[in-house]
Order: structure tokens, then sequence, then C-alpha cells
């Protein structure tokens, strides 16, 4: 049964505290519960009515009623005070989930948007590689830019300066045997170049490359086509090799490329144009037996002219190009002795194939260059074969026995 007294709750009685008899003695009955059915709360007087004396009076004013309103409103805004704190935390919650929300938007919207920009550039890159693939790209002019080869003394290098002489360029010959480098300063004269400058120089020695560099620079200009071409083999077996022998080896095919490039591309960047060129070999991407000191040389070299070219990428130096050549063997007497299996996968090149090929790479700015383009499938296969199945190819193919006729260059009495 229902208790008579029991108190009618409203729906803000559970915001509110219970009433205090004394203030529904007042006749403030209604103005806390918000009920004419109250309850009296257990302990909830006066001291003064606990000591069994009348109730403090309480000034109502002249309208009780609508006193009872003014005092209702304030006794709400004491008693839900600490409720309107909470709501105004939970309004900050709200608020700052909201903020989160859209700040994670805009993040989506940013990233999807880099995706689809990423995605676009990638597939027209693509689109450009198999275009340029069936479509030879155009040619750029050459004609007075300023080419510097090292090792022109002979071989291909007398042969590059030979095909940029052809072209109308300005050549600067670097080579350590002086008498070599000015035969090839006449024959490119014969040629057809207009200017030829031709300077000794030991690339293997840091202080002789700068030297020469700058005494370039004020008799000659700016560098824009740097061709880094001079290099030496041992071709001995790792432990039978000098350790002399092994350091001139990374001084001239590896080291000369660190001081030719701090000598000449601060100009380049700064005129935003120029062309780096290493020309590397195929032992620069394969190991190959009794080359020890000579792949590990060529493979710092591509690996140097890689993180360039990524570099001036890096710092929007579009104008900057980049030339990586990896051939087999070239009949340059260099690698005189040496000897292919399989002829029609890996011939030795001819000199004059050879150079024609890295003249028009650097004319069509082509990044790498694999001569015979079949290093181009071993290289795919490389890159997930089983080294024992590698080893059976390279076997096959004859590359392990490559250097066992090895006599190198002839040197001139």
């Amino acid at each position: 049964m229902r208790n008579p007294e029991a108190r009618v709750q409203s729906p803000l009685s559970n915001f509110l505290p219970n009433q205090p008899a004394w203030e529904k003695k007042a006749g403030l009955r209604g103005a806390r519960g918000l009920t004419d059915h109250p309850t009296p709360a257990a302990g909830g007087t006066t001291p003064a009515a606990a000591a069994g004396g009348p109730v403090p009076p309480l000034d109502l004013g002249s309208s009780p009623r609508q006193d009872k309103h003014l005092n209702f409103t304030e006794l709400v805004a004491k008693d839900t005070g600490a409720w309107g704190g909470r709501g105004r935390v939970l309004g900050g919650q709200r608020g700052g989930a909201c903020l989160g929300v859209s700040q994670n938007m805009s993040s989506n919207l940013r990233s999807a948007r880099k995706f689809l920009v990423f995605l676009g550039k990638s597939l027209f890159s693509i689109l450009e590689a198999l275009i340029f693939g069936l479509i030879p790209k155009p040619r750029k002019n050459v004609a007075g830019e300023i080419v510097l080869i090292t090792g022109s003394g002979s071989g291909l290098g007398r042969l590059l300066a030979l095909q940029f002489a052809r072209l109308g360029s300005v050549l600067v010959l670097w080579d350590i045997n002086s008498e070599g480098n000015e035969e090839t300063l006449q024959m490119a004269r014969e040629a057809g170049a207009m200017r030829v400058h031709a300077y000794t120089c030991d690339c293997s020695q840091k202080e002789d490359v700068y030297r020469v560099a700058n005494q370039v620079k004020k008799e000659v200009g700016d560098v824009s086509i740097l061709i880094n071409n001079a290099g030496i083999v041992t071709g001995k077996n790792f432990l039978d090799c000098p350790d002399e022998l092994m350091e001139k080896s990374f001084d001239v095919n590896f080291k000369a490329h660190l001081w030719t490039y701090k000598a000449f591309l601060p100009a380049m960047i700064a005129n935003d144009h120029g062309h780096l060129v290493c020309i590397s070999s195929s032992a620069g991407l394969v190991g190959v037996n009794g080359l020890a000191d000579y792949c590990a040389s060529k493979f710092a070299a591509v690996g140097f002219a890689e993180s360039m070219f990524v570099e001036t990428f890096a710092l929007k130096q579009k104008g900057i190009k980049t030339t990586i050549v990896c051939p087999f063997f070239i009949k340059t007497g260099m690698f005189e002795g040496c000897m292919t299996r399989c002829p029609l996968l890996l011939p030795i090149l001819d000199p004059e194939y050879t150079v024609r090929k890295i003249v028009d790479a650097i004319l069509q700015e082509r990044l790498y260059l694999c001569i015979p383009k079949f290093l181009y499938l071993m290289l795919f296969l490389k890159s997930f074969l089983p080294a024992k199945t590698g080893l059976i190819i390279g076997e096959y193919l004859g590359i392990l026995e490559s250097m066992e006729g090895f006599t190198g260059q002839k040197k001139k009495v």
C-alpha cells in the first residue's frame, strides 16, 4: 500500500537535493521539491527547531507567490550550480569530440588527396616511360656545353671526346697520361671541335683534382656535363691483390667521383643546369669472380651516383640530370684476355657501338643504361631467384671463368 506521505518525484528531483524540513515549515514546500506532497527528511531541521524553539521567520515579501518564484529561481540556481558545471564540462567534451572528428576528417581528406596525386604521378611516369620506350625521346642540344671527360687519353674516354666534338661541345680533357691526352686533343680538333682544353690530372689525388678544377673554372668556365670515365682494373683474386693496388682502384674508380662532384656540382646547382655521368660497369651490379676490388669500387660508384640523383631531386634541382652507365666488357684493351661463353647474350662490346649508346643516353637524359640489354634481365632475376640458382646461371654463362685469361692493357714502351 502506498504511503500517503511518500514524496512525489518530479523530473527535476533527480537533479535536486532533498528539501530540508525547516524550509518546508517556512512555506517553501514546492520551491525545491516541485511537489505538494513532501516527506520530512530525517534530521533535516534547523538548530532552533531541534531545540524546541520557534522556526525563524523568513522575509518572503509582500507577494508570497512571486517571492516563491524568486526564491525558487535562486534555489535552483544554487542547487544546480554543480550540475551546471558538469554540463559545461560535458559540453566542452562534446565540443572537443566534434573538433577531433573535424580534424580527423580534414586529415583523411589530405591523405586521400596526397594518395590521388601520388597515384596520378606514378601512372603518368609509367605511361611516359612506355611511350618513350616505343618512340625515341628527343635529344637535347649540347652545342656550346662545357663537357669534362676524365680518362680521355685513350679508350672509351677518347671516343667520347670525339663524339662530343662532332656535336659542337667545348671539351675539357683530363688524363694522367699527358701524351695520350694531347693525341686526343688533336683528334678532337680534326673531328670539328672549336674549343678543346687538355689538362694533366691524377684523379686518384684529391688535391690534384681540386687544383686542376680551379684552373678549369678560370680558363674555360663552369662545367655543365661531367663524365667520370677514368678507371683501372687489377684483375687479380682478392688475396693475390696488393693493398696499394686495391687502394688505387678505389681512389680512381670511386673516390675521384667524390672530388669532381665537390668541385663542379655547386655551379650546376647555382645555375640549375648540368649533367652528371657515371661510367660504371656491369661489375657494379653483379659480383664477378676475380674482380673483388674492381666490383667494390664500381658498386660504390653506382650507389654514389644514385644517391646524388635522389639528393638533387629532393633539392628541386630539376635542371640537373644523371646518367649511370653499366656496360659489359669492352674491347678497349682494359680487359684484354677476358672471354665470354655466350656471345649472343653477353658479347664483348665494340667500343664505337658502346660510345654511341652512351652519348644517346646522355642526350636523351636517361638515368640508367645497361649494355647489352640482357643485363636488365639478369638484374631482374637476381632480385628474386635463390642465390644458388644465380650461381648456376653464372656458371652456365661462363661468368665464373671470364677473368681466367685476363692479361690487361699493355703499356706502351
